[in-house]
């Protein structure tokens, strides 16, 4: 870590730790590979040669391991035919910098140390840190910011120092999905692609670490939205990764509804019922949207599909009042009107917030009646009028066939742009029986979306861009306006294999899962949009998170969309609507949970699926 960009050790939304350079007998190691092990460890190794007579073979092996957790452990594994006396060096700094300065290129200089325990420290107005280290240093400069000391490793030995940042009275971190109590499933796949069982283990590795307690209720746990920029709850992002990931269990899902069911609105007001949640931007053409209307719409959905993967009946009644007042909410905000409108920017009508809220009416609906409340058909019925107005108002003519609007102002002009925001007209949620719930758009415009989808225009070949490569404002690094969001690109594949556009999805999955694989199969929270060329790559984005819960999340659904899993645990079956032309051939999806008990299914070359483990009594559905 040179100190430099968005290098360093974060921590509660501060870089407590920004510079850390080793240096061995006054040089710095050879850089020779670096690479993420695991989602919360990565590998450094460097080399030297002690001796200018040893010939080109370096005989000084230096690695660093470093830890999320803020620990870093330096190991220098000698070759040598002697022993060696090597003095270590290594030099920290911090600026304390929080992250709002570091991601606008305004943080600040270094802070002065001063010498602490078996270490260094640094004060500021706004926070302190400190590093320690194991075993303590021969000497501590203050002023130079340096650790030292004298190693003596034996012919073939090893000797290590461990170094451990942490801002000060913070205890150490214990990561939630290590532990026994983890509520994601260790599922496993095989086939015949070698990437499907690479991008499965990672997907539900970067997920186990993102896994955060709740502090007042420990047995509660919910994702970080993202590694190092969102390490705290998004509760969108969280509710997303969480339906996402329901193939690996309910219980992510059960503890993030709970969370958030603590954070919901009461009493009287516009707000009431509402599950609060910040600005985001919305891309060149729209301004930033509420992501606390997203929250409140996708709980009671996610609520109603956990139930259909086999959240126990005392679990869904318990989280089942809080569900209500989101739809309570959504009625209300809606009342008379057809749409729900944008309360900030003058009525503006989002075409992704239509398709939230027609999807939470339907399966917030089937939630009620399933639980013996009233006011599903009050939800279904505006849902109806929803139907008929959209395919209406938002579709925009042209000599393509035609095109959903992004959004309709608050004239009534359609805002005509061609986004990624429309794969959310194709995620309608699940219904009872494994059947899908209708979608705001009919057979003829989903097919003409399907193509769209399916274009260079929208498919770079890595995946959805956000903007079409065509529109006013694109830019391929664009955070909603050009670049590839793993998230969407996921629920565009399981979109078009639901709606039977399998050349599409299958296109968009490839291309995913070739980035996948050019990114170590740890997907990013977004990439660049550029086209993909013989021979190139994808370009990581730079502020993007890695790992991230929405994208680890999208691994989970773009591998069981290709076996079509649609659960209906309160009725005792299950549905398999696999991906008929086997885009991956013959896949394999061990260790899943369906109705709380193990499933694993596998996928033929024919595109032929057959259950091969599954809770007793749980019925193949037709």
């Amino acid at each position: 870590m040179t100190g430099r960009g968005l290098e360093g050790f974060y921590r509660a939304g501060r870089r407590v730790l920004s510079r850390c350079e080793v240096r061995v007998a006054g040089r710095e190691p050879l850089a020779v590979q670096a690479r993420m092990a695991t989602a919360d460890r990565a590998r450094f190794v460097g080399t030297l040669r002690t001796s200018p007579q040893a010939g080109p073979d370096p005989d000084v092996l230096v690695e660093r391991n470093r830890y999320a957790d803020g620990t870093e452990r330096i190991t220098l594994h000698s070759a040598a035919p002697r022993p060696l006396r090597l003095p270590v060096e290594v030099a920290l700094g911090t600026d304390l910098a929080d992250l709002g300065a570091i991601a606008s290129g305004s943080a600040g200089p270094e802070l002065p140390a001063s010498v602490h325990d078996s270490g260094l420290r640094w004060s500021c107005a706004t926070g302190n840190a400190s590093v320690t280290a194991a075993p303590p240093p021969s000497d501590a400069l203050a002023s130079a910011g340096l650790l030292r000391w004298e190693l003596d490793l034996p012919p073939g030995g090893s000797r290590s120092v461990e170094l451990r940042v942490r801002p000060d009275g913070a205890g150490p971190l214990r990561a939630v999905g290590r532990a026994a109590t983890s509520p994601l499933a260790g599922a496993r796949a095989e086939g015949d692609d070698l990437r499907v069982p690479a991008l499965l283990r990672t997907s539900i590795e970067d997920l186990q670490a993102l896994l955060l307690r709740d502090a007042a209720n420990p047995a509660d746990t919910h994702l970080a939205a993202g590694a190092p920029w969102r390490c705290g709850l998004a509760p969108a992002d969280a509710l997303v990764a969480a339906r996402m990931a329901l193939p690996l269990g309910t219980g992510l899902a059960a503890g993030t509804l709970r969370i958030l069911a603590r954070t919901q609105a009461t009493g009287r007001g516009q707000q009431s019922g509402m599950i609060p949640g910040p600005r985001r931007d919305a891309g060149p053409h729209l301004p930033p949207q509420c992501t606390g209307t997203e929250a409140t719409l996708l709980f009671p959905a996610l609520l109603a599909e956990a139930r259909r993967w086999g959240l126990s009946e005392q679990e869904a009644e318990e989280l089942l009042p809080a569900a209500e007042r989101c739809l309570t909410w959504l009625r209300t905000t809606v009342g008379d009107d057809t749409y729900l409108r944008d309360p900030h920017h003058g009525g503006l009508v989002r075409c992704e917030t239509q398709a939230h809220a027609h999807r939470a009416a339907l399966l917030g609906a089937d939630l009620l009646d399933a639980c013996g409340r009233t006011g599903g058909a009050a939800l279904r019925q505006w849902a109806q009028e929803l139907r008929t107005a959209f395919r209406k108002d938002f579709w925009v003519d042209d000599l393509g066939g035609g095109r959903p609007a992004v959004a309709r102002a608050p004239d009534g002009r359609p805002v005509p742009h061609l986004s990624a925001a429309a794969v959310h007209l194709l995620d309608t949620g699940l219904l009872g029986g494994g059947a899908p719930a209708p979608g705001l758009l009919d057979k003829v415009q989903t097919e003409h979306l399907a193509r769209l989808l399916g274009s260079p225009v929208m498919d770079s070949g890595w995946g959805l861009r956000g903007l079409g490569a065509k529109e006013a404002g694109y830019n391929p690094f664009g955070h909603r306006a050009g670049s590839v969001r793993v998230q969407e690109t996921a629920l565009a594949v399981a979109g078009l294999a639901a709606a039977g556009y399998e050349k599409e999805a299958s296109s968009l999955l490839r291309g995913v899962l070739s980035a996948a694989e050019a990114f170590g199969h740890r997907l990013p929270e977004m990439y660049a949009g550029e086209q993909r060329t013989e021979g190139s790559a994808p370009l990581p984005h730079p502020a993007a998170c890695r790992p991230a819960a929405t994208s680890a999340a999208s691994g989970v659904l773009l591998l069981t969309t290709l076996a079509g899993i649609r659960p209906d645990a309160p009725a005792g079956t299950v549905t398999l609507r696999p991906v008929r032309s086997a885009p991956l051939g013959e896949i394999g999806l061990m260790g899943l949970r369906v109705a709380g008990a193990p499933f694993s299914v596998r996928v033929s070359r024919l595109g032929l699926a057959m259950v091969e483990e599954a809770a007793d009594g749980l019925q193949l559905g037709v």
